[in-house]
């Protein structure tokens, strides 16, 4: 293992030089020629276990109760080595599940002192954090999956996707549909043209499942001893600890997560930006529904996001498509129902979906692009498929990356996709500070052009002591 991490090292370094890892590096330099020996395991580091990072260790190795004695060690399973969490009483189950691996609460200390001992690293921290620590990794060497959204702000989304080309190494964000069956059928089906062109989206989730539309809390509750709060809060503004805050309904506050929908969009969207091959918007614009708690004070979005949105995305013609307008609705709000649906048939699947209006017809899907098919029913079972002309993903999400880094290949969301598609996704909620507002948008810059004052969201100070880039 540690001759692999020697090569890879020297190839990250002759990557500096304007040559990405994945385009020159195939498996038999590093030793393994395709095969998964035990000296071809990577070894594997977590950030943020307690959470969906415990899942993600799972599909790349098995927790201590799977293992069966005389089976073991799996050759699928790779080695975690180290596993850092701001919370060990939140992250106990994990530990359990992993006790070979060295425990952290800061990931620049597992950082520092592991070193070499870590090929690749998980992160599934809140999504404040995602960006300094995936930069930090990658500027090691660090080959990163980061759990959606890849970033908290649309500027730390444009570093990481920067910076991922410029180490070397290969990446990964967690929105595991993109591996998918669903979003592959979806692609080759509208570029077969199985609807005509696409000039309107519908997408919509029941997310939020939290509680969102609060006023900030202004008590101060005691730290729990497990929890290194400061590390928690990272390069976010400091705040008194709170159990809104911490372990779950973060996502609702704007300090620390990116609403609904920063949490399903990067699932749910995903079929449309890879399908209508999208980049940036031009405009964006949204309404919001907010409680009131006092009769005549409004909540600011400033500190909570909505209850429920509506926002509205247009994008210019691109390549040989047209124009189209992207539609999102969420907190239970939905798209007026398609009359070529049939009475009795669901709209979407599990309260999220999306509806693509073509000029010949129209396709619904499911969240992750799951159930795709044309509406009514009837245009489905007469529609002859094309052929396959995407390469279809054999193993998990997480299974992808691992292999993408042992074969020297890509990964299925690489950063190089992923990152563009985030901007997309986070660049929506800036509507929300004027609502009713059309903000136009210049995606190279990434700068609202119009109302100047938005452009603080775009990229969001860091908390003295914290940095995305050392020289920044």
């Amino acid at each position: 293992m540690k001759n692999l991490h020697l090569n890879r090292r020297d190839f990250v370094k002759a990557g500096t030089a304007g040559v990405a890892l994945f385009h020159i590096v195939p498996s038999h330099v590093l030793g393994l020629n395709g095969q998964t020996p035990p000296s071809g395991k990577l070894n594997i580091a977590a950030v943020g276990v307690g959470g969906m990072g415990k899942n993600n260790l799972s599909q790349v190795c098995k927790p201590l109760k799977e293992r069966v004695e005389g089976q073991w060690p799996d050759p699928d399973s790779q080695n975690i080595v180290a596993l850092c969490d701001v919370d060990w009483d939140y992250a106990k189950k994990t530990f359990e599940e992993y006790p070979e691996a060295k425990r952290f609460k800061d990931y620049r200390a597992m950082l520092d002192e592991m070193g070499d001992k870590i090929d690749a690293v998980i992160i599934a921290t809140p999504d404040h954090t995602h960006a300094c620590i995936a930069m930090e990794c990658m500027r090691r060497g660090k080959h990163v999956y980061v759990q959606k959204p890849l970033t908290k702000t649309v500027y730390e989304a444009r570093k990481l996707t920067e910076a991922a080309q410029r180490y070397g190494v290969v990446t990964q964000m967690g929105n595991q549909g993109h591996s998918g069956e669903g979003i592959r059928n979806i692609c080759e089906w509208i570029w077969d043209g199985a609807i005509g062109d696409v000039r309107e989206v519908h997408a919509w989730t029941n997310r939020p499942i939290w509680p969102q539309g609060l006023p900030r809390p202004t008590e101060s509750m005691p730290v729990p001893e497990t929890l290194d709060w400061d590390l928690w809060i990272g390069p976010a503004p400091m705040r008194p600890y709170n159990r809104v805050y911490h372990p779950w309904d973060w996502r609702a506050w704007s300090d620390f997560g990116t609403g609904a929908l920063g949490d399903m969009a990067c699932h749910i969207l995903d079929p449309v930006f890879w399908a209508l091959k999208l980049k940036y918007p031009v405009s964006v614009q949204g309404s919001y529904a907010m409680s009131v708690p006092e009769k005549g004070k409004r909540i600011g979005f400033e500190d909570c996001y909505p209850q429920a949105s509506i926002i509205h995305l247009e994008y210019p013609a691109r390549e040989s498509l047209p124009a189209v307008k992207i539609h999102w609705y969420d907190g239970g709000l939905l798209p007026e129902r398609p009359e070529e649906l049939e009475l009795g048939r669901r709209i979407g699947t599990d309260g999220s979906g999306v509806i693509f209006v073509g000029d010949k017809g129209k396709l619904m899907c499911g969240c992750y692009g799951e159930a795709p098919q044309l509406i009514p029913y009837s245009k489905m079972q007469a529609y002859k498929r094309p052929e396959k002309s995407i390469p279809r993903i054999k193993t998990g999400h997480e299974m992808n990356w691992i292999e993408a880094i042992k074969n020297g290949t890509k990964a299925s969301s690489d950063f190089s996709c992923s990152g563009p598609f985030t901007e997309m996704v986070l660049m929506g909620n800036l509507c929300l500070y004027k609502p009713g507002e059309r903000l136009l948008w210049d995606g190279d810059k990434m700068e609202v052009t119009n109302f100047p004052e938005l452009n603080q969201y775009v990229n969001r100070p860091y908390r003295e002591g914290w940095y995305l880039e050392k020289n920044a």
